[in-house]
C-alpha cells in the first residue's frame, strides 16, 4: 500500500479565485491546510501536489509567478516540518489537447513516474472538483472531495461522487486518515 497523497492546490490547499490566483501575494492558504500537510508527512507520507494552471497558457501570469507561488507554499509548509514529494502542474489551456489537464490523468502518472511506484494501491487523491477525483479515479487512487474551494458546488451538483469521501477540509481529511492508521496499528 502506497502513502501517498495527492493533492489539488487551488481550492484544497490555499484559496481558490474565480480571477485566478496569479501570485505569490494573492496565494493565501486555506486555515489549518498547511499544517495539515506537515502532519501527514511526519506520519510517513509521501505529499505530491496536481494542480491545473490554465493561466499560465492564457497568459494571465507568468512562469517566475508560478515558481514564486510553489516556492511560497513549498516554504510555509517546511516552516512548519512538512515536505513535498513533488508539484506537477498542466500549464495548457483547456483546449490545448494535453493529456495532463486533469480530468485527465497525466499528471497523476508524471507523479508515479517521478516516485517510482509500481502502481497507486492505497493513494489518495484530494480535489475540490470532479475532474480531481477523475484524474486520481482513472489510476486507482481513492477519491476525496473538500467542501473547501469549489467543494460545496460539486457536492451540489452530485455527480460522479458515488465513491468519494466528503471533508469539510484538508485538515478534517487528515485528522480522518491519521486516526485509521492508529486504529490500525492498534488492531
Amino acid at each position: 500500500m502506497n502513502k501517498l497523497i495527492i493533492l489539488d492546490r487551488d481550492g484544497v490547499i490555499n484559496l481558490d479565485s474565480d480571477a485566478f490566483v496569479k501570485n505569490a501575494e494573492e496565494w493565501i492558504p486555506i486555515n489549518n491546510s498547511i499544517k495539515a500537510i506537515a502532519r501527514l508527512y511526519k506520519s510517513g507520507y509521501q505529499i505530491a501536489v496536481a494542480t491545473n494552471q490554465s493561466g499560465l497558457g492564457r497568459e494571465y501570469f507568468s512562469q517566475q509567478d508560478l515558481d514564486d507561488m510553489h516556492a511560497k507554499m513549498v516554504r510555509l509548509v517546511e516552516a512548519e516540518g512538512g515536505q513535498f514529494a513533488t508539484i506537477k502542474y498542466c500549464p495548457h489551456k483547456p483546449d490545448a489537447g494535453c493529456d495532463c489537464r486533469k480530468p485527465l490523468p497525466g499528471l497523476i502518472d508524471q507523479i508515479k513516474q517521478e516516485l517510482q511506484l509500481d502502481n497507486l494501491d492505497g493513494a489518495y487523491m484530494v480535489g475540490d472538483s470532479l475532474r480531481d477525483l477523475q484524474a486520481g479515479e482513472a489510476r486507482g487512487c481513492k477519491a476525496v472531495l473538500v467542501r473547501t474551494g469549489k467543494g460545496e458546488k460539486t457536492l451540489a451538483a452530485n455527480e460522479g461522487l458515488d465513491n468519494a469521501l466528503v471533508f469539510s477540509e484538508l485538515s478534517e481529511f487528515t485528522d480522518w486518515l491519521l486516526t485509521q492508521d492508529a486504529e490500525r496499528r492498534i488492531a
